[in-house]
């Protein structure tokens, strides 16, 4: 191959992943929003996940897209893991919808596509027309960069050499799916390892028989995009990815086992893809019959796992042992039906209310284990909880706001509006136990040290802290005024810390005995305890305000 014929050939290939990247995301930003609620909706019925994650990976044109987006809800807590394999396993039957897009002959439209996307995105004013422009011009600059492939690659059918090694892949399936899988991981993109076999089926460098392997390795390379975004994520989430590669090896690896044991079997393969082609009224070039094969491949692949994802499950577990960690998203003891009767509504917030400062109490537990332990766990579990609290806190409001308040006495609307205030304080705390989390981090990675009389104070108003969000969490479910005191009394002991603990800071910076950059994260760590105690304070004097206005 001439330097000439190389920069021709990654230059197409760099065209048609940058075209295929245009347009997955410019479906993403059109449909991502509505999709990822549709993934978040999801039952444990596996079948919807399998319907789901094939119709979002065919509209978005990207399961790298569709199971990196997985791998991230189930790290959250979005999705568990059962529900995760059905959608994955979704997405590789709606992958093979790029292979169906690449067997039309539509290259020679795409300079047209260029130009109309390329106007439509740059001179419209709507964003929803641009976003059409970005998936035309996608459109039209993969299938420019596949035809200069295919253009590129016709000089190789006279290559003794390449055609000699394409033939020793022929004669050995398991050296194809290996080609196949490194090709794919190489350029993280299936789609495009997929383009390349196809351009080189097309101009007569490969035959059918050869690429049938290859097209199954990449099936397996595409695996490792997952694989890559479970690294740093929690255990559920590393599972999920696991089980998509799992997936797909078993699924590629047996097709191939059988090319040994089945005299003939890449023959029969041909023949029963052709003839449901022709059942299908298709009269299938070699590039169609490819890209049947890799749907008809997917979707049985998919058909025969589908009844087996509880052993599936099981297998990753064994692999990958310990105990699923997966926190509830969304609300659970609220239901839009209540609302018909708005008093009982009132009663059912209660426990969502009480559920989200729970984990807001975690959170801050957790963000100060974290800072005195250096533990980058746990400053990732309290980032990830913040996103339930913020989502929380948004879904209470919006069933606050649909209470119907002409139909509630004055006492009743004074409970729900303390209710809105404590779900404003509570997700205050939240923030402040996130602060707390990244001067962990900080801290961590920049070595910083505290004198030791720093840590026992530190460790005094960490336990302070702790008190008091115990009595708010009694105070709450039980509304009794007694505990008022307390966290009252423990708002104004912290205040008083807090000043205390300045000036001795301040007076061991004089003496030397603190470094500096550890004094300023000394003193922010104590701002953020201080304001946790006012938030559980202000959630205390709403509710002295409603108990003493309903006496």
């Amino acid at each position: 191959m001439s330097l000439a014929m190389f920069f021709q050939l990654f230059g197409g290939l760099g065209l048609f992943i940058y075209g295929m990247k245009q347009m997955s995301e410019g479906l993403q930003k059109t449909a991502g929003k509505k999709l990822k609620q549709l993934l978040g909706m999801l039952t444990n019925n596996r079948l919807v996940g399998l319907l789901v994650g094939t119709g979002v990976t065919a509209v978005i044109q990207s399961s790298s897209a569709t199971t990196v987006m997985v791998v991230g809800f189930v790290n959250a807590g979005l999705m568990t893991l059962t529900q995760s394999i059905g959608v994955i396993m979704g997405a590789n039957i709606g992958t093979t919808v790029t292979a169906q897009l690449i067997a039309f002959k539509l290259s020679q439209y795409s300079l047209h596509a260029v130009a109309i996307g390329a106007a439509l995105y740059l001179f419209s004013r709507s964003d929803r027309v641009k976003q059409l422009g970005q998936v035309i011009l996608g459109f039209g600059i993969l299938f420019l960069g596949l035809t200069i492939m295919k253009d590129t690659m016709k000089p190789l059918r006279d290559s003794a050499l390449f055609v000699d090694v394409m033939q020793k892949f022929g004669e050995s399936p398991l050296l194809g799916l290996i080609l196949g899988a490194v090709m794919t991981v190489m350029i993280q993109s299936s789609s495009a390892s997929i383009g390349i076999l196809m351009s080189l089926l097309s101009v007569g460098v490969i035959n059918y028989w050869i690429a049938v392997p290859i097209l199954l390795g990449d099936n397996i390379g595409t695996t490792i995009t997952a694989l890559l975004s479970s690294i740093g994520a929690n255990r559920t989430a590393k599972r999920a990815a696991f089980a998509h590669f799992t997936f797909n090896f078993l699924g590629a690896f047996i097709i191939v086992i059988l090319f040994y044991v089945i005299p003939n079997f890449a023959e029969l393969i041909h023949n029963t893809v052709l003839k449901i082609s022709h059942f299908f009224g298709q009269d299938p070039t070699a590039e169609r019959l490819l890209a049947n094969t890799h749907t008809f491949f997917n979707l049985v692949n998919t058909l025969f796992w589908l009844p087996f994802v509880g052993i599936m499950v099981s297998l990753v577990k064994r692999v990958i042992p310990g105990d699923e960690i997966t926190i509830k998203r969304g609300l659970n003891f609220l239901d839009e039906r209540m609302l018909e009767t708005p008093i009982i509504a009132i009663d059912q917030l209660k426990p969502e209310v009480l559920r989200m400062y729970q984990i807001a109490e975690e959170m801050v537990k957790e963000s100060t284990r974290a800072f005195l332990d250096n533990d980058p766990e746990l400053i990732k579990t309290v980032n990830a909880k913040e996103e339930i609290v913020n989502e929380l806190e948004e879904e209470l409001v919006t069933f606050i706001t649909k209470i119907h308040r002409n139909s509630l006495s004055a006492e009743d609307v004074k409970i729900v509006d303390m209710y809105y205030a404590m779900i404003d304080d509570i997700e205050s705390i939240a923030d402040d136990a996130v602060d707390i989390a990244e001067l962990a981090r900080y801290k961590r990675e920049n070595k910083v040290v505290f004198s030791s009389e720093a840590r026992v104070t530190l460790e005094n108003n960490f336990e302070l802290i702790y008190q008091l969000l115990a009595e708010t969490n009694k105070i709450i479910e039980t509304r009794d005024l007694t505990l008022s005191k307390k966290i009252l009394a423990g708002e104004e002991q912290m205040d008083q810390h807090q000043l205390e603990h300045r000036n001795g800071h301040l007076a061991r910076l004089g003496q030397g005995i603190c470094d500096p950059n550890a004094g300023i994260v000394y003193l922010e760590v104590l701002d953020s305890l201080e304001h946790i105690s006012d938030q559980m304070a202000d959630i205390t004097h709403s509710i002295i305000e409603v108990k003493k206005r309903n006496k």
